[in-house]
């Protein structure tokens, strides 16, 4: 516990306290030491290795479902040139960021925060943490929780009538064994998301057959590997400015397909549907299972670079099957249509369970609170809650964009602070109530499941919480951090 309470003792608290050291905790790191030089700092992850999402999922395939250059760092270029990275090239660039930037030797791995509590009366949170299972605290005087916004021990895995009588394997991607044999095998994907329509390429040339089972179509969206332009803005540009004009171009790119989606609906529908039939087979029921009933980007938009699945389905290395589940058998999986799949290997791609702070339970004075009965400050605070953040991404972009313009909020209200001598901020409605909406903009199924268990977004700045980008970039060009915050 030296290493974790290092400049964290009760007598000399820390500055600032980071939990989690996946994208959001390293961005976080820099970006509050840069705007703040000799802030004490410590980043605790619960995991043995840096990464978050792209250290736990090693299933076959898996890779960032948006492009690199908005998901990488803004301040440590992408030094590839596909616009889509594998999952083990990630983590790597993660820990190479932190350790070429000094953040590596803040970090203290294998530490579960459970639990955190903030007294007024010495304006510090108390943090209640399991080390090697033993019981420790640490003492900090802002808390940022950069811990995502899903559990990594429990996903979403609904039971399925007769589970128990498979002969086979269970295998959920989120706990993927490194010794599973797949070659020559039968294999159903249950699911239909971006976890299963990264499987089901990266599975098929192997394996005996793959099949995606899907209860209903989701809309897939075909994304080059790489193109043409990026290289030549890597070859003719520094290294800095050739990311940050990619950077942006793709940005762009993602927030106009999103905005052209939201405004045609039906014409987005018919596009979309008509690529799935350009690159399907002749005569594939295109409408039964890659035609969604509800409209573009009220769920996320599954990127499929190159059109994978699309040509692994062409080229009859994988099938879909639209339909219910009946029970699970000895030999495989009875639908309610009356047909039978049979399976070595179900592979329940069933979705995420949410959460906040990483299921910590947060109090001030000893009164505990909970996250969906306060609404969102600029999206990374919550009212009446004293020296906190949350780093929350973008549903309709890559995470970074959002997260990156949060730290660096973070970091100009920690410096507002420390120059004016304040040791707290609280963002307070002041007895409003504003109209209430939904934090994530989307009607998918894990958040449909959330439900109150998130913070609420409201109708008005600075409680509003909006899925744009260059919108939230031109606010943080004119961020007043007085803005219906208290100082003490």
């Amino acid at each position: 516990m030296a290493d974790a309470q290092r400049g964290g003792s009760t007598d000399q608290p820390l500055d600032v306290l980071i939990v989690g050291a996946g994208l959001s905790g390293i961005d976080a790191a820099y970006r509050l030491r840069d705007r703040n030089p000799g802030l004490d700092y410590r980043i605790v992850e619960r995991r043995s290795r840096i990464g978050g999402t792209w250290d736990l999922f090693r299933y076959p395939g898996v890779r960032s479902d948006s492009d690199i250059f908005t998901l990488s760092f803004p301040w440590n270029p992408w030094r590839g040139s596909r616009t889509i990275a594998e999952g083990d090239q990630i983590r790597d660039y993660l820990e190479q960021t932190a350790r070429d930037f000094g953040i590596y030797d803040h970090i203290t791995f294998d530490v579960d925060v459970t639990g955190a509590d903030f007294d007024t009366s010495t304006d510090l949170w108390t943090v209640d943490a399991l080390i090697g299972g033993v019981p420790q605290t640490i003492v900090t005087r802002f808390l940022y929780m950069c811990t995502g916004y899903y559990k990594y021990d429990a996903p979403y895995r609904p039971d399925f009538p007769g589970e128990e009588t498979f002969t086979g394997t269970f295998v959920h991607p989120q706990f993927w064994p490194e010794d599973l044999d797949y070659a020559g095998k039968k294999v159903v994907v249950i699911g239909s998301g971006a976890t299963a329509v990264t499987l089901i390429p990266a599975m098929a040339p192997t394996a005996g057959s793959v099949t995606m089972l899907q209860r209903s179509p989701t809309y897939m969206f075909p994304y080059p590997w790489e193109d043409g332009m990026t290289k030549l803005l890597q070859r003719v540009l520094t290294p800095q400015l050739a990311h940050d004009v990619i950077r942006w171009r793709n940005a762009f790119i993602t927030l106009g397909l999103y905005l052209f989606c939201r405004s045609f609906p039906k014409l987005s529908r018919r596009l979309m549907r008509r690529i799935a039939k350009s690159m399907l087979p002749k005569g594939f029921d295109v409408d039964t299972h890659f035609r969604p009933k509800y409209e573009p980007w009220d769920q996320r938009l599954c990127v499929i670079p190159d059109g994978d699945l699309y040509r692994a389905v062409k080229a009859g290395d994988a099938d879909v099957v639209t339909d219910t589940i009946k029970q699970i058998t000895p030999t495989g999986i009875d639908l309610d249509s009356g047909r039978h799949l049979e399976a070595d290997i179900i592979v329940t791609a069933t979705g995420l369970d949410l959460v906040t702070f990483g299921g910590a339970s947060l109090s001030v004075d000893g009164e505990h609170f909970e996250a969906g009965d306060k609404y969102a400050y600029r999206g990374y605070m919550l009212n009446d809650v004293p020296n906190l953040a949350w780093s929350v991404g973008y549903t309709n972009a890559s995470w970074t964009l959002r997260v990156d313009l949060t730290s660096q909020a973070v970091a100009e209200l920690l410096a507002y602070m420390r120059r004016h001598g304040y040791t707290r901020a609280v963002p307070s409605l002041h007895g409003a109530k504003p109209q209430t909406h939904p934090l994530l903009e989307l009607d998918s199924g894990y958040v449909r499941r959330a439900g109150a268990r998130l913070p609420k977004a409201g109708d008005r700045a600075p409680w509003q919480v909006r899925h744009n980008l260059v919108l939230d970039a031109i606010d943080a060009r004119k961020y007043d951090v007085t803005e219906e915050m208290t100082f003490a």
